[in-house]
């Protein structure tokens, strides 16, 4: 299954991509604005754009960790890679040229940057992770406590963190 996004309100449709080919021209109505728009199947013009304006780490490849954003009713499971300095968290925003991490989703409770995490090496050489929150209308939220205004917490593999109503894990690196 694949989803596309409306153009005026962003609410996301599910089709069955297996019954059409590549190349081939789809008009979509949206079932929330009435909103017709068409879709050419293949490549997605969001995703390279979005890759255009935030080059991601995979181009500088330092394989510093990524965040996992979970699967939850605004949006699908989404792998976002890490940078070395600072990581600003946020709702993807044609644009937004402070966000480098952005999630796409219609997660109203998440801010346009909404938190960072800052990736630097220790004196021992170690990667090092601090969240802190953007500052954010909603806050960011780690084991259950809300972190406070210039509040920064370190955290490590595996740590769950939620933004909104989002729930995002920190994997990372082997080393």
């Amino acid at each position: 299954m694949k989803r596309v996004r409306c153009p005026k309100c962003d609410n996301f449709i599910i089709f069955d991509e297996t019954k059409y080919q590549d190349g081939q021209a789809l008009v979509f109505q949206c079932p929330d604005c009435g909103k017709e728009f068409g879709i050419r199947i293949g490549v997605s013009k969001l995703r390279k754009q979005q890759k255009d304006e935030n080059p991601t780490s995979e181009e500088n490849d330092e394989g510093v960790g990524t965040i996992v954003v979970i699967e939850n009713v605004f949006h699908y499971k989404q792998v976002l890679p890490l940078r070395m300095g600072d990581n600003y968290i946020g709702r993807y925003m044609k644009g937004n040229p402070k966000c480098n991490t952005p999630i796409e989703t219609n997660d109203p409770s998440i801010d346009m940057n909404h938190c960072v995490i800052n990736v630097s090496r220790d004196k021992k050489g170690r990667l090092k992770y601090i969240l802190r929150d953007g500052p954010s209308y909603t806050g960011t939220f780690v084991d259950n406590q809300i972190l406070g205004d210039k509040e920064r917490r370190v955290i490590e593999n595996d740590t769950l963190f939620t933004i909104g109503a989002t729930s995002v894990i920190l994997k990372t690196p082997e080393e």
